[in-house]
């Protein structure tokens, strides 16, 4: 790190302590927003999303070295704004306290649960999507009451100065304010004393995020990414199933937590469908180097590990089949790998980049046992299976969601949670569950003026106590 990032790094970590204060003395001050005051904050958020897009894609493409403007505009910018619609039509709803049953014993008493802001949210975003995983998040928070603190990706550092000037036009640092620098930065970020902290980013990384909130109880949201597979049924479209996860490959070059990681193809269709990838990676991306429609991987280091992935591979006798030519830039096309074997990294490691593992499999039994054989999954796509088979994928399996006959689209219908589950997160954000999440659910019960609440107080022994307890755990046996 030269001088000037060490300087730059230090101010951020500066920074920390004293947006982390005001927010608190904020939150103490304004408790619990009304529905008036948290839309009009989500308002300005998408009213900001629009006005900068232009800015925010341009910010997008540098740091990448080149990214689709299509791509950043509809995951980066639409996403969130198509969140932030979703949380204004259901707000009042969400917000209404729940009317909630009685044990019959407090009969004639009222019982309900209300939803209260926890605080101050932090939320640690990564580098591949940039503004959404930043926003998303945010947009959550808002509805839920909250202010937020953003601790953005060091690999990023144009969009993060994006979002920093675009947030600060709608909100003062004590409701929203975003962080960059580097690692010392984030370790500091996640040491502070949130009321939730919200990390998307590598299952390597989250242990440590988790013990530092630990150490200050605070409860943690996880998305982590994983091995999400393709399972391709036996008589399934193999050309509409190559198509969609073609996509998911060429969308932000693979760079997406939730990208079909490998394939799960009937053994005698492995070559067909290897084949009919490549074409339908072919149609949607005619040429890679220097198309402004294809988006590059994001670094150098990046770039540099989808490399060795593939050499790795090779020298374990994998075939590989390369949908285009690698050029001097790094947009790397999609490279087809079958021959997998358990010695390749392409079959431990989340890839997060172009490269597809196929492999083969006996039964669709065993298909689903090579599933549950590794960590949890994200996402899960099955592909060609009737309805009483896929009822059957859907209880044997455990993925933190599933996008029927295409990769992805559940985690843009924000009407959905999304979130892992085991190693690939705990918790969820979007939508009713994730308001949920980022607000205490406080119980709350009203005694009645006349109950008779005296029945329930020493002196134990009377009558009504003592038909209480037979009625309700019997006579004790002898």
């Amino acid at each position: 790190m030269n001088a000037a990032a060490a300087a730059g790094e230090e101010t951020e970590i500066a920074r920390l302590s004293a947006i982390h204060a005001r927010q608190h003395a904020a939150f103490a001050a304004d408790p619990y927003p009304d529905a008036a005051s948290r839309r009009r904050r989500l308002k300005a958020l998408r009213a900001a999303l629009r006005r900068h897009q232009d800015l925010l894609a341009a910010a997008m493409n540098a740091d990448f070295g080149g990214r689709s403007e299509f791509e950043s505009k509809m995951a980066d910018v639409l996403g969130p704004v198509l969140e932030i619609d979703h949380a204004l039509g259901q707000l009042g709803r969400w917000m209404r306290s729940r009317r909630r049953r009685t044990e019959l014993l407090f009969a004639t008493n009222s019982a309900w649960v209300m939803y209260q802001p926890k605080g101050v949210i932090g939320i640690i975003s990564p580098w591949n999507f940039p503004v959404y995983l930043a926003l998303g998040p945010l947009v959550t928070a808002l509805a839920a009451g909250n202010r937020a603190m953003i601790k953005m990706s060091e690999s990023t550092p144009r969009t993060c100065a994006a979002v920093r000037t675009m947030l600060a036009e709608c909100f003062d640092e004590d409701e929203v304010a975003v962080i960059g620098g580097a690692v010392a930065a984030g370790q500091a970020f996640a040491a502070l004393p949130f009321d939730h902290l919200v990390f998307t980013g590598s299952p390597a990384i989250a242990p440590a995020v988790m013990h530092a909130a630990a150490d200050n109880l605070t409860p943690v949201t996880l998305e982590l990414g994983g091995k999400s597979p393709a399972i391709v049924a036996p008589g399934a479209d193999v050309s509409a199933a190559a198509a969609a996860i073609a996509h998911g490959k060429a969308f932000n070059c693979g760079q997406i937590c939730v990208s079909p990681d490998y394939a799960l193809v009937p053994k005698a269709q492995v070559a067909e469908f290897a084949a009919a990838v490549v074409a339908a990676f072919k149609a949607q991306v005619p040429s890679t180097t220097g198309n402004p429609d294809y988006t590059g991987i994001v670094n150098d280091r990046q770039h540099a590990r989808q490399l060795a992935l593939i050499e790795d591979a090779r020298q374990h006798g994998a075939e590989i089949l390369v949908a285009g030519t690698p050029g001097t830039d790094r947009r790397l096309p999609l490279h087809v790998i079958t021959g997998v074997t358990p010695a390749m990294r392409v079959a431990r490691e989340e890839l997060f980049g172009p490269l597809l593992p196929v492999i083969g499999y006996d039964s669709v039994d065993a298909a689903l046992a090579h599933v549950a054989a590794g960590p949890r999954p994200l996402a899960l796509y099955p592909f060609g299976f009737h309805r009483e088979a896929l009822d059957a994928l859907l209880r044997k399996t455990h993925s933190g969601g599933v996008t029927v006959g295409d990769w992805g689209w559940h985690v843009f219908n924000h009407d959905l949670p999304f979130g892992g589950s085991g190693t690939s997160g705990m918790g969820s954000y979007h939508g009713e569950e994730g308001f949920r999440e980022l607000s205490h659910a406080k119980a709350v019960f009203r005694r009645h003026r006349f109950f008779p609440v005296g029945l329930f107080r020493p002196p134990y022994g009377r009558f009504v106590q003592r038909l209480v307890l037979r009625i309700y755990l019997g006579k004790p046996p002898r």
